[in-house]
């Protein structure tokens, strides 16, 4: 066993402090290396035949021993290496066992360790006292070998169960923010296939009557221009209405009405056209029927999120659309799960639509022209798929927490720190993929997707 030096049973002068942080250090470094624990005590008294007494005894039942011979010496020893159990006698000069108790048991550090005082006082009051003041438990001298043991061993190992409790609580908590994530996850995979049918419900609905109405569109464009062509010629040859037309030609604004119809018809038509195209981006985006691994092409699929997003792409009446620069390359099809990966990417252009509109609400300068860019492009063997945007960027503390569930840096009800963290799963779990974050150094920033290229 590890024994203090004489030294070290005595007051603490100036000149003998180099020596004790000496002793210290070689106590740190003597302790067991194996997994068998040796309980550390320090014992606390101003009386040298007690403390080696109790530390020759409690040495023979393979306990590790330290020593202190007054309060400050032992507040020393404490914060420099905390103990397991301290035997701490009352009545010392100096700082008293009670004030040594109250100091540890007022520092979150050392409050857990575990205090048993030492008294040849024998009086409830100081017994109340020693508890009151954070005691654990009180031994009365002159010693009883075998009552100090019992209550050493008592106190250790009530000491081992509380470790043993809070290491398990801290199992249990990460065991719950394990099941919660994947709750949440749960959810909001299942939010996704609701959406989905409930997606595909609404597009075979609107489909119906707008494969009428683009039917009709071209016929109905060609009528009224036949019709304003009878109209014109009317006029041309006969520039001398009667005073009935002129009146209803004047009433109906005819010089107004005529190249308006023919706007209307164009605006019918691009309407149509449009809603149509977020039909089509919808039965790419929401496959229920093809919910497992499929083979997809991963341009399709990015332009048809792009669609679907169209309306959030406007951030400001006053501002320029978001602008978005796709500069794809010859790619292969990917085999994957189509409709996370397309969630996946919906996520981080939402997450480029935040940050700048985060920009634009701290920019006051209207020239500023808020843009994405998509680049994709193959190396070795790796699909790279990369969203870059000039919006507000990442903070450097809070990066290394991008893909943590529940981090946001979003006002509080915006959102709820879940897109990336499922994105990362999607690419990284699901696909066996890599996504990175890159700060960009003229703003804004970039997130990478590394897919495998498929093996067939």
């Amino acid at each position: 066993m590890v024994q203090a030096p004489d030294f070290f049973v005595g007051s603490i002068q100036n000149s003998q402090l180099s020596n004790f942080c000496f002793y210290l250090k070689k106590t740190m470094n003597m302790r067991p290396q194996n997994n068998a624990f040796i309980a550390d005590i320090l014992i606390v008294d101003d009386k040298l035949e007690n403390i080696r007494f109790l530390s020759d005894f409690l040495s023979k039942e393979n306990y590790q021993i330290r020593k202190a011979i007054n309060g400050q010496a032992a507040l020393m020893a404490v914060n420099s290496l905390l103990p397991d159990l301290i035997l701490l006698d009352i009545n010392m000069p100096g700082i008293g066992g009670y004030e040594v108790c109250k100091y540890l048991k007022n520092d979150p550090k050392t409050s857990s360790t575990p205090v048993i005082f030492l008294s040849a006082g024998n009086e409830v009051d100081d017994k109340v006292r020693a508890f009151e003041v954070g005691g654990i438990d009180y031994i009365t001298k002159p010693f009883h070998l075998e009552e100090v043991l019992a209550r050493v061993r008592t106190q250790l190992k009530i000491q081992n169960l509380q470790k043993d409790l809070i290491s398990s609580n801290e199992k249990l908590q990460t065991m719950f923010l394990s099941l919660q994530n994947a709750q949440s996850e749960l959810i909001q995979k299942e939010n996704l296939i609701n959406a989905s049918r409930i997606a595909a419900g609404i597009s075979h609905e609107i489909n119906n009557p707008l494969s009428f109405i683009l039917c009709n569109i071209n016929p109905a464009s060609e009528y009224s221009e036949q019709l304003i062509n009878l109209i014109r010629l009317y006029q041309k040859s006969f520039p001398d209405a009667t005073p009935q037309i002129k009146n209803f030609m004047a009433e109906i604004e005819l010089d107004f009405l005529l190249p308006d119809f023919t706007r209307i018809l164009h605006s019918i038509r691009t309407g149509a056209e449009r809603i149509r195209s977020v039909i089509q981006a919808l039965h790419i985006f929401y496959r229920l029927d093809k919910s497992g691994i499929k083979i997809f092409d991963i341009h399709e699929n990015i332009d048809s999120t792009i669609v679907t997003l169209g309306y959030q792409f406007k951030i400001k009446d006053d501002l320029p659309n978001i602008s978005i620069i796709k500069d794809y390359v010859d790619i292969p099809e990917f085999t994957g799960y189509v409709n996370l990966f397309n969630q996946a990417i919906i996520n981080l252009l939402q997450n480029s639509i935040d940050a700048l509109e985060a920009k634009i609400n701290l920019n006051l300068d209207n020239s500023f022209q808020p843009t994405i860019w998509i680049h994709t492009h193959t190396t070795d063997n790796k699909i790279i798929i990369s969203i870059k945007d000039n919006g507000i960027g990442v903070a450097a503390e809070n990066r290394s927490s991008l893909f943590q569930p529940f981090f946001t840096t979003k006002l509080v009800g915006k959102k709820y720190g879940l897109g990336l963290f499922t994105t990362y799963q999607i690419i990284n779990d699901l696909h066996q993929g890599n996504l990175i974050y890159h700060n960009c150094p003229e703003g804004g920033s970039e997130f990478v997707i590394e897919l495998p290229i498929s093996k067939l």
